[in-house]
C-alpha cells in the first residue's frame, strides 16, 4: 500500500502508538489501515456416501479437485457464504450442517471454514469448474487434490464417518505444511 484510500496522501508502514504490530498509517488524515486475513466458505457435500468435488477451472490449482469454496462477500453470515460458493462452484443446493473444519492459513492471511452439508438436487460445473462429481472414498483422486486444506478435511471425514460422530476440527496448515503438499516448485 503507497496511499491512503481515504485521502490520497501517502502513507507508511510502522507500528501504531497503543498497538503491537506494524500497520499502514496515513499521518496527512490519521487512518490507520487495518489488514486482516481473508476467510474462504465452503461445504463438503455429502449424498449417501458419496462426496462432491469440482475440478477448478480457475487459478490458482486450474484442473485440480476441491471442495466448493471460496472467499467470504462482504454482507453475508460463513452459512451464507458457503452455501453460495456451492451454487456457483457446483450449481448445486446444500442442507448445511455445521461447522466441520476451521484451518487457519496465517502465512497466507487465509482461514478455512468447511462445513458438512447435505447435497439436495442436481448439481453442474459452474463457470470456475471444469466439471463436478461425486466419489466414493476409494475413488478420491487423493494426487489431484488442489489444497493441503481439502485433503486435511477429506482425511478428517472418512476417520469421522468410521467412528460415526462428526465434531469441530481446528487446525494451522503452516509454510512448510504447504511448502511439502506443493513441493518446492
Amino acid at each position: 500500500m503507497n496511499f491512503c484510500s481515504h485521502c490520497g496522501h501517502t502513507v507508511r508502514f510502522a507500528i501504531p502508538e497503543g498497538d503491537d504490530r506494524p500497520r499502514y498509517l496515513c499521518d496527512a488524515c490519521g487512518t490507520i489501515h487495518y489488514q486482516n486475513p481473508r476467510i474462504v466458505a465452503g461445504t463438503l457435500p455429502v449424498r449417501g456416501t458419496k462426496i462432491l468435488l469440482c475440478r477448478r477451472a480457475i487459478a490458482p490449482r486450474k484442473g485440480f479437485w476441491t471442495l466448493p469454496a471460496g472467499f467470504m462477500e462482504n454482507a453475508e453470515t460463513t452459512v451464507q457464504a458457503a452455501a453460495r460458493e456451492t451454487r456457483e462452484e457446483a450449481c448445486a443446493e446444500v442442507a448445511i450442517q455445521g461447522l466441520y473444519t476451521l484451518i487457519n492459513l496465517p502465512h497466507i492471511n487465509q482461514v478455512y471454514m468447511i462445513f458438512l452439508a447435505d447435497l439436495e438436487g442436481g448439481f453442474d460445473a459452474g463457470p470456475e469448474s471444469l466439471e463436478v462429481a461425486l466419489f466414493e472414498e476409494e475413488e478420491i483422486p487423493w494426487d489431484e487434490l488442489a489444497f493441503p486444506t481439502i485433503e486435511r478435511t477429506l482425511h478428517h471425514f472418512y476417520a469421522d464417518r468410521r467412528g460415526e460422530a462428526f465434531p469441530l476440527h481446528i487446525s494451522d496448515i503452516t509454510a512448510e505444511d504447504r511448502e511439502r503438499y506443493f513441493g518446492s516448485a
